[in-house]
């Protein structure tokens, strides 16, 4: 099973002919309403690539809070671990350029009041999966790797939004996944002087025993296991939007990882993934299920099956 502690949000998007800069305001003809947070995107992520997955986190008590789960509920996703709080559902305010480029603010709302208590009622063991992210309370992800580590399960920390991991937390961690940006905080966090993903990712899996991946936009992805390296191109799709393509690969990667699949496996399963992410628009409706997440990576990956 993976367990996801993480953010619940609702998203409101804009189509913008490009973004804007400071103190600037830019039209938009409409807008839409998602269900989205990182933590959610992951979770509905995990379970269209075909794993059993429980979220633990927050809503409010308002009219957003039932929307924001809304296809998770559909996609058989464990909410029973939810809490509704009185604050009000957590909010991504979005704005997306015609090449597909976004910028992202995020209103915490709920998501600052969960915390991971049902990590302890929950039968984990060694085959689990613990997925964070960095929209919730630290100490709370903090916590919550410790009870699955006691457990023995494995723990992996998407570094997003970016921003500097406590030691303590790190030293749970099993997995670190970075995009470009977040590699580099991480690093300046670490005091290392590497600027390039593929050797931060490198120095992560030989300094401190965590396997390092960084995906690379539209370059794929790179990662570090055990001393041996892994690079693979992303397959090339039209950019509709990019939003969600991080979480879809993340949840693809770490349900293929519970499937039993190697680290080979599990990176085309997420690269596959979270390409597919990018040629539909909104968060949770773009993430793709197994089916189709297989057979593109069965054409792009050929000589790896």
């Amino acid at each position: 099973m993976i367990v996801v502690f993480g953010s619940i949000n609702i998203d409101l998007v804009t189509q913008v002919e490009r973004l804007p800069g400071a103190g600037e305001t830019v039209l938009g003809p409409s807008y839409a309403v998602h269900p989205g947070g990182k933590g959610a995107n992951q979770a509905l992520a995990a379970r269209r690539a075909g794993a059993e997955v429980a979220l633990i986190g927050a809503t409010g008590r308002d009219g957003f809070g039932e929307e924001a789960l809304s296809l998770l509920a559909a996609d058989g996703v464990d909410l029973s671990h939810v809490a509704r709080v009185d604050a009000p559902t957590g909010a991504a305010f979005i704005a997306i350029d015609r090449q597909g480029a976004n910028q992202i603010i995020v209103a915490a709302g709920a998501n600052a009041e969960a915390r991971p208590d049902a990590l302890q009622r929950l039968p984990l063991g060694p085959q689990d999966i613990l997925l964070l992210q960095r929209e919730v309370p630290e100490e709370a992800c903090l916590e919550a790797a410790r009870l699955m580590k006691q457990a023995g399960g494995r723990v992996i920390l998407n570094l997003a939004p970016a921003g500097p991991p406590s030691p303590m937390l790190l030293a749970f961690v099993d997995i670190l996944i970075v995009n470009e940006h977040e590699a580099l905080v991480l690093a300046e966090t670490l005091g290392w002087a590497e600027r390039e993903p593929d050797a931060i990712a490198q120095r992560l899996d030989g300094e401190r025993g965590i396997a390092g991946v960084a995906t690379l936009g539209a370059a794929g992805v790179v990662s570090w296991q055990g001393g041996t390296r892994q690079r693979l191109e992303a397959p090339r799709v039209t950019v509709v939007d990019t939003v969600a393509a991080g979480d879809s690969f993340t949840g693809a990667f770490a349900a293929a990882l519970a499937a039993g699949d190697d680290l080979a496996r599990a990176l085309q399963q997420g690269l596959a993934a979270g390409s597919l992410a990018c040629t539909q628009a909104g968060a949770q409706p773009s993430i793709p299920r197994a089916t189709e997440i297989a057979a593109l990576a069965d054409r792009s990956f050929p000589q790896m099956r």
